[in-house]
């Protein structure tokens, strides 16, 4: 009998919530239940899926990113195909690989001139874990510096970077001789690295969660100031990168040139886990700098063929397509005209963001019985109000969306790069019939706030 990965989804393909109730994280499944996200996707194309009943949802999720250019993009899929039917040698391990010279050549020309090398691995915490390493070993040092409220992965490393609680609680001790600065202070930055104890400062250009963007000034004080102090600038742009912010990489904005940029999520079109690091000369020549060191550091699937394809595929289709004009043009757009409904609703703080990647945060109104109604839903949980905004988003207007981080009233888009006029006006327009509902304290939206709040209240118990 012949192995077929279509006849498993036709047989199986209404069972796969009980799956995973059963065999995997049960807790996802509850999540999605309880907030009505629970859809059986049949299909998908660029940036819209379709249900089991032919419904259209735009995604502005992207699987937190990966999908840049997409899903299924032709070209991407075109070029893996090729690879698995050429016969090619594939991780010989006792040899380098032509594709994996050929990814780092095209990602070295999109980087500063300073950036030379690159490490290749399988995701975006690797790639922090590879840049610990890197600094630690280069400089002689062992602190690393990192920001409040930033987030650089969940393994052991990258978790001693992220600032989120929720990710730590109950996985420590974590990694020792690592300290938090917040984001876009100078002074508190510059107190650290005058130690001169410090190998790296890891950070965000632009903070996933809350999407939080820097002075103008910041980003290049800290080149100066990591020079100044031996430390070395790591840029994670494993979120922001290829083509995010409206830019290829979001250090573009500012003008700087980081000693390492960490890069995943998009880098493959989102078909096969891929990461890297692109770093000086110094550092790789320092990190491999005897035969007997040709592997100190690596991964067993790290610079495989169908990685590499992916990549120089999904590269050539940013490129070709013109995904980081289309990013600056079409979601610049969405921040402007987000930011033009502000006068009109009390709920609406600001839209924020560059390209891509955008914030819309709340605030608590001025008129009485808007505010009873916020207070209610943030004594039961903080962040409760974005809820109320994302699950009327996906069920009346199918706009797949997500909150930008715990126990904050941002909401978050990373659509992909691909959003055309149409895409455009589905989300404004979707955006604001759903802030004006909440500003009718009578309707069923809060009908729906107080199923939420009563939720969180039980979930507390």
């Amino acid at each position: 009998m012949s192995f077929s990965i279509a006849d498993l989804f036709t047989e199986h393909f209404t069972e796969k919530f009980d799956l995973h109730e059963h065999h995997l994280n049960n807790q996802m499944v509850r999540v999605l239940r309880t907030i009505g996200y629970d859809r059986n996707y049949k299909k998908a194309i660029g940036q819209y899926l379709y249900d089991e009943d032919g419904n259209e949802y735009l995604d502005l999720l992207s699987g937190f990113g990966v999908f840049a250019m997409g899903r299924n993009h032709p070209t991407i899929i075109k070029a893996l195909q090729e690879t698995l039917t050429l016969e090619l040698p594939n991780l010989v391990q006792m040899d380098v690989s032509l594709l994996s010279g050929l990814l780092a050549k095209e990602i070295l020309a999109t980087c500063p001139d300073n950036l030379e090398k690159m490490f290749f691995c399988n995701s975006g915490t690797e790639a922090v874990e590879a840049a610990i390493k890197f600094a630690r070993y280069t400089t002689k040092r062992s602190r690393i510096v990192h920001c409040d409220h930033g987030y650089h992965g969940l393994t052991m490393g990258s978790l001693s970077l992220t600032g989120e609680e929720i990710f730590r609680e109950g996985f420590g001790p974590l990694l020792p001789q690592v300290t938090s600065v917040p984001f876009n202070d100078l002074e508190a930055l510059e107190k650290e690295l005058s130690s001169k104890d410090v190998a790296a400062f890891i950070v965000e250009p632009i903070q996933g969660k809350g999407v939080n963007i820097p002075s103008d000034h910041y980003l290049p004080e800290v080149e100066r100031l990591c020079k100044k102090y031996g430390t070395l600038f790591v840029a994670d742009e494993i979120q922001t990168g290829i083509g995010r912010t409206g830019k290829f990489w979001a250090i573009e904005h500012w003008g700087v040139k980081p000693d390492m940029i960490l890069m995943a999520k998009a880098l493959s079109g989102g078909f096969v886990p891929v990461g890297g690091v692109a770093m000086t000369t110094k550092i790789m020549d320092t990190v491999f700098n005897r035969m007997d060191r040709a592997v100190v550091h690596g991964s067993t699937f790290s610079k495989n063929n169908m990685a590499m394809a992916a990549g120089l595929a999904s590269l050539h289709v940013v490129h070709s397509e013109k995904l980081v004009e289309n990013s600056a043009k079409v979601g610049d757009d969405i921040i402007a005209t987000i930011n033009a409904m502000a006068p009109k609703y009390e709920f609406l703080k600001e839209a924020r963001g560059k390209g891509s990647m955008i914030a819309i945060e709340f605030q608590s109104p001025k008129s009485l019985g808007l505010k009873a109604a916020w207070a209610m839903l943030e004594a039961a949980n903080k962040g409760l109000f974005c809820q109320m905004i994302l699950i009327p988003l996906f069920k009346e207007h199918r706009v797949l969306a997500q909150v930008a981080g715990h126990g904050m009233n941002v909401v978050k888009f990373l659509p992909p790069l691909i959003l055309t006029e149409k895409d455009r006006d589905w989300i404004v327009n979707s955006v604001e019939k759903t802030i004006a509902d909440t500003h009718n304290v009578t309707g069923s939206i809060w009908t729906l706030g107080k199923n939420l709040a009563g939720h969180a209240i039980k979930n507390k118990k």
